[in-house]
């Protein structure tokens, strides 16, 4: 199937479009049918009647965006009209949702007349919180944008203008960074004048380039003064006193070249005529001015962007207006003005220079990103763009006096754009929270390990843990100035030259010597053999609070000297492993999935206990549901009475506990069955807490629930230690051992 029977297919397949309208309160019975209309309904109106600013605290207002447009400049297909357009503004509103939850209309208007598409904004702002502009063709699209912003009190903004602006400038920003030029000092050429090319222009000089330094050409060429052929007030403001006449005239010896023309506007000989190190904007869309291929034939120095996702440095506006619009909304911001612009500009470039996540990476094909000439702009799937230009953008609005309910508290505001992101954010931030709030020493065996490093900087910067690396000294340091991390306050423990490596050698002797162990083996395991093992001795002889490993070894390689050295807690027959699994609805707790193959009555008992245990370290009150392919007796085999003799030993045990079994999956999820046919069971509601009968049906689960249910899979948190050790599994990323070892420091707090 080709690419335009791919797009068809995707936008008529099943529900036809792309949107739809999800209630966000029940409306299943008779009372809720009464409180969602009439005659409940009528409170809200009347306080809302009575102070307008409620219309935000009861209804949609202040999240919701109009995406209007008359279609007049589709994408790079002309006037195709409003109703051609639909499927351009209904993907806007997807993009609104998907990067940063905004609930979006789009409204075609079906007018080329610029006044009734002002009159008409004008008369919908009650309903909306923001309205995003959209396709309309130049000169017009001005004068939309800026009667409306006189006369309305809600963000209006043309994105086809300032979205590209934004993108461009916060390329522009680090392109120039690394060549070694200043804003001030560069000479433009912007090839094109309609809606974008002028905010490019418009944007590039509020942020410092010189208005004598900035030559914009149309179709007929350059804009200078005197021209009266093809000009608007808007193009007069970028004329200049100059001789030059042409496009080619224009590029000799500049320093950037923004082209928001068409497909081939950019010859190699043009590129030839620049200065050193040339920048090159070729934003064209589908096809840019000039390939990169084409402009690096010429000259290895060029730095180029396109508007294409499969070249390096993609100008994408959607690194742009879901965020500035998150950010305007939440402190009800009157507009979006110049400052708001510029510090979106600022967060996009200074995000570019972070460390890309691994994430990122693997949604790009495992491609690695640095700050570098194929990377001045971040990837449109960083879910850290949320993070960073949505508080920038709202402080800017409070800043520069448009915000009407500034956010008191930034960092609860950043933790809440993570919440928006899906639970797993939400989850995992108040772990790490509760890790910051008492930093526990972390030790990590392979502490030459790339990704180790990486995170433990974030662990660092954070203030999550105190990490401990264990290995080679040299190769350590040697990695870290490689990688450009700053870890100069974090511990490295050598073993050959760690001055307790005998102390622990005479301990883990004294822990085994009647297991086969003599005093010089324990020396070279110690000093050379494995590094794992020292790690738990630091942990067991208290010089570490817990221990992190995995990465690079195979699962039973952490386990078995972490079972040598620290060993199972009294009483316990074994240790057993846990997983988390977030889901956009709510966190799953899954035990055993890594460790007991078969286990007996007694010991699923023990994983019970300890899993519940763990779910309220996390702050979650555990409801567990012993699992089977039977439900409470429906049928007789030794594995489902296993499970029911589990049940009550729990109870007996635990007789607090709410938990209940053998239950099929369903029945533990679903309340609708137990209400239904099970009225007698103790567990109420859905469990959080699923116990499986057996290794194989555990780690099956959580695996097929990683992977095609849409969860993220948090663990193995190891569980029945005397004291916290945790493993990683070999195809963690950082971000993942993050987690981890956040996990590791609250479990290092409760011990």
């Amino acid at each position: 199937m080709g690419k335009r029977e791919d797009a068809l297919d995707y936008h008529s397949s099943g529900r036809k479009g792309k949107i739809e309208v999800i209630a966000t309160k029940p409306c299943l019975t008779s009372r809720d049918l009464s409180l969602a209309y009439s005659p409940g309904v009528a409170e809200p109106c009347l306080e809302i009647e009575k102070n307008p600013e409620d219309a935000y605290k009861y209804t949609a207002k202040g999240n919701l965006v109009a995406v209007i447009s008359n279609g007049t400049a589709v994408l790079g297909l002309g006037n195709l009209g409003a109703l051609a357009g639909k499927p351009v503004m209904e993907g806007k509103g997807i993009l609104f949702k998907r990067f940063a939850d905004i609930d979006v209309f789009d409204i075609e208007v079906d007018s080329e007349d610029p006044e009734e598409i002002i009159k008409f904004c004008q008369l919908i702002e009650p309903t909306f919180g923001g309205i995003n502009l959209e396709d309309i063709k130049a000169p017009e699209c001005f004068h939309i944008e800026e009667e409306l912003k006189k006369t309305m009190n809600i963000p209006v903004f043309h994105d086809d203008q300032h979205g590209t602006a934004i993108i461009s400038a916060a390329a522009l920003t680090n392109a120039l960074e690394l060549i070694g030029k200043k804003m001030e000092e560069i000479k433009i050429v912007v090839n094109g004048a309609g809606a974008s090319a002028i905010a490019c222009a418009n944007l590039a000089i509020s942020l410092g380039v010189k208005a004598e330094n900035l030559i914009m050409c149309d179709t007929k060429g350059v804009i200078y003064k005197g021209r009266t052929e093809g000009m608007n007030k808007y193009k007069e403001r970028f004329a200049v006193d100059t001789t030059l006449r042409t496009l080619e005239e224009a590029v000799v010896g500049v320093d950037v070249l923004y082209g928001l023309s068409s497909k081939g506007a950019f010859t190699p000989d043009m590129v030839r005529k620049m200065a050193k190190n040339p920048i090159i904007f070729a934003m064209a869309n589908p096809d840019p001015e000039i390939t990169p291929e084409e402009a690096q034939a010429v000259r290895g120095d060029v730095l180029i962007a396109t508007g294409r996702s499969d070249y390096p440095n993609q100008v994408n506006n959607v690194l742009g207006f879901p965020f500035i619009f998150r950010g305007a909304l939440d402190v009800r911001a009157s507009s979006i003005n110049e400052e708001m612009k510029k510090a979106a500009v600022r967060a996009l470039a200074e995000l570019a220079r972070e460390e890309c996540p691994d994430s990122v990476c693997r949604a790009y094909g495992n491609e690695k990103f640095s700050f570098g000439p194929r990377y001045i702009i971040p990837k449109p799937f960083d879910p850290r763009a949320l993070l960073r230009v949505a508080p920038a953008v709202a402080q800017a609005a409070m800043d520069s006096g448009v915000a009407r309910q500034p956010i008191e508290d930034m960092e609860k505001y950043v933790e809440h754009l993570e919440s928006l992101q899906g639970k797993a954010k939400e989850t995992l931030r108040g772990i790490i929270n509760k890790a910051k709030s008492d930093p526990k020493r972390i030790v990590f065996p392979e502490g030459d390990n790339e990704k180790i490093l990486k995170a433990v900087q974030v662990l660092v910067e954070e203030g999550i843990a105190h990490p401990i690396l264990i290995g080679n000294h040299s190769k350590i340091r040697t990695a870290i100035e490689e990688l450009g991390l700053d870890l100069n306050g974090v511990p490295i423990v050598d073993p050959e030259t760690y001055a307790k490596s005998d102390e622990y050698a005479e301990e883990l002797f004294r822990l085994r010597q009647r297991k086969g162990l003599t005093l010089s083996e324990a020396k070279r395991i110690m000093r050379r053999k494995s590094r794992t093992h020292l790690g738990c001795m630091m942990v067991r002889q208290g010089d570490a609070d817990t221990l992190l490993g995995g990465i690079d070894t195979h699962y039973p390689e952490t386990i078995r000297p972490a079972l040598e050295v620290i060993g199972k807690q009294e009483g316990l027959s074994s240790v057993h492993g846990l997983y988390m699994m977030v889901f956009k609805k709510g966190i799953i707790f899954l035990a055993d999935t890594t460790v007991d193959i078969d286990p007996t009555a007694e010991e699923l008992a023990e994983t019970a206990i300890l899993a519940a245990e763990k779910a309220k370290m996390l702050e979650f009150e555990p409801k567990v549901a012993m699992l089977s392919f039977s439900n409470f007796g429906s049928v007789l085999h030794p594995d489902t009475v296993k499970v029911k003799k589990a049940v009550e030993i729990v109870k007996q045990k635990a007789p607090g506990l709410e938990i209940d079994g053998e239950m099929q999956a369903d029945t533990a999820l679903v309340p609708e069955i137990l209400q239904k046919n099970y009225q007698f069971s103790t567990l109420k509601g859905s469990a959080n807490v699923l116990i499986f009968p057996d290794l194989n049906s555990g780690n099956i689960s959580y695996k097929l629930l990683n992977r095609i249910g849409g969860a993220d899979a948090i663990g193995p948190i190891l569980m029945g230690m005397k004291k916290p050790i945790h493993v990683l599994q070999r195809g963690d990323d950082v971000l993942d051992i993050v987690n981890m070892a956040a996990i590791a420091v609250v479990d290092a707090q409760n011990s």
